[in-house]
């Protein structure tokens, strides 16, 4: 199993290029099957849970082409057989993006409850809510969730906001008979990327990125072109990289209006931001100083970048609480920081961060995705080498790592 090993201490500088994000490859690689008609999307990140994706489409009848780099296009004239089985989801939670299509396209779905990352419950209960208020049987059996029936239009109002949620009804809302109004949407910029695809295949959708989203139903989606926009937080997490080793460097072809309350942080954290046009220039060369965090739904402070920043307070001046709201066992990356030398004490849904004047490099554990970029972080700035094992985590969400943070300078290598 492959492991990262890094010698830190080292600033980082120089120029790298955002990839394509995950959270928009993922709902937009499930558009596919709501149309006989070619989807090529471009800007496809090369990432772990994007080629399990692929797998599970190609699996149902969906031909992918996949000859050009960073391209893919997917026909969905035929679909075999509508199903996502748990081998294939059980190592990734946004495998549920499939029900909706499936059940709006085919009439039927029957697909695994998800696996992934083990940071929280993350039910799936507003997904059944919604499509059973659009007129679906549901039954939760032996594992799946097996849904059927012809969709009409209906005002859904979630309990709680979901991101996933949000994507599944709005695909499934636009070949469902009328007018669906999803209330208390999600308003992360990753929806109204899959709505601009949509609206480019043929749907009828406003609202997408407000909290009030209306899909009127059409017949029939045709093929489209779509480039997938910029992971907004892969572009963070190389922005925290620097700010925490220090140094000066440049994230070019990046999205910064959706980055707003990350960028507002790093400033307090004591980092320069400079932007201009696609490109986000950082530079650090002064003192760390401790940030308060509170994450929240976009466009509050996201909550895929607390992990990351627990490790800009590790080794900031002064004491920084960090509180978790959208997932209740986000937390598991503290005992791994400690190990470095991290001074943190977990109250409920908080830690209380108190910067030490040196971390110590030492052999540490990824838990899940955005706890091995945390850790990757903390390795880039203490002393010595420190080993992190279970990097099959980091593959899921972030492109060759090791390539781009070497690009800036970082020691840092993949070993076996």
């Amino acid at each position: 199993m492959d492991k990262l090993a890094i010698d830190g201490g080292t600033p980082l500088r120089g120029e790298i290029r955002a990839s394509g994000a995950k959270n928009a490859a993922l709902p937009l690689l499930c558009a596919s099957l709501l149309s006989p008609e070619p989807l090529r999307l471009a800007n496809v990140p090369r990432l772990n849970d994007v080629h399990t994706m692929q797998s599970l489409l190609s699996q149902m009848g969906v031909a992918l082409d996949t000859s050009k780099p960073g391209e893919v296009t997917l026909s969905a004239e035929r679909i075999d057989w509508p199903l996502a089985p748990y081998e294939l989801v059980k190592t990734m939670r946004a495998s549920i993006l499939a029900l909706g299509p499936l059940l709006a396209r085919c009439g039927e779905a029957r697909v695994s409850l998800p696996g992934g990352c083990a940071i929280g419950l993350r039910p799936v209960d507003q997904h059944v809510k919604g499509l059973e208020a659009m007129g679906a049987a549901i039954d939760l059996t032996h594992g799946y969730i097996h849904a059927r029936g012809k969709l009409t239009g209906a005002k859904v109002v979630f309990d709680m906001v979901t991101v996933t949620g949000t994507e599944n009804l709005m695909m499934a809302a636009t070949l469902a008979e009328g007018t669906t109004v999803l209330e208390n949407a999600a308003r992360e910029p990753e929806v109204a990327d899959l709505a601009r695809c949509l609206a480019a295949m043929g749907a009828r959708i406003t609202g997408a990125g407000s909290d009030r989203i209306v899909i009127e139903g059409v017949t029939r989606l045709h093929g489209a072109s779509h480039a997938i926009m910029p992971d907004r937080i892969e572009t963070g997490t190389y922005l925290a990289a620097v700010a925490a080793a220090g140094g000066s460097a440049a994230v070019v072809g990046a999205d910064p209006d959706s980055l707003d309350a990350v960028l507002l942080k790093l400033c307090e954290a004591g980092a320069a931001i400079a932007v201009d046009g696609d490109v986000i220039r950082i530079e650090r060369t002064g003192p760390l100083a401790a940030v308060n965090v509170r994450t929240a739904p976009h466009p509050g402070f996201p909550t895929d970048m607390q992990a990351q920043f627990m490790a800009l307070a590790a080794r900031a001046e002064g004491t920084a609480v960090i509180t978790e709201t959208i997932f209740e066992n986000r937390m598991m990356h503290v005992q791994e920081l400690q190990r470095l030398g991290a001074d943190i004490e977990v109250e409920g849904s908080s830690a209380v961060v108190k910067g030490v004047a040196k971390l110590t490099g030492a052999n540490v554990m990824a838990t899940d995705l955005r706890a091995s970029a945390c850790l990757v972080i903390a390795g880039l700035v203490a002393e010595g080498r420190t080993t992190i094992d279970r990097i099959y985590h980091l593959d899921r969400g972030y492109e060759r790592i090791e390539d781009k943070l070497s690009a800036l300078g970082a020691r840092i290598a993949r070993v076996k």
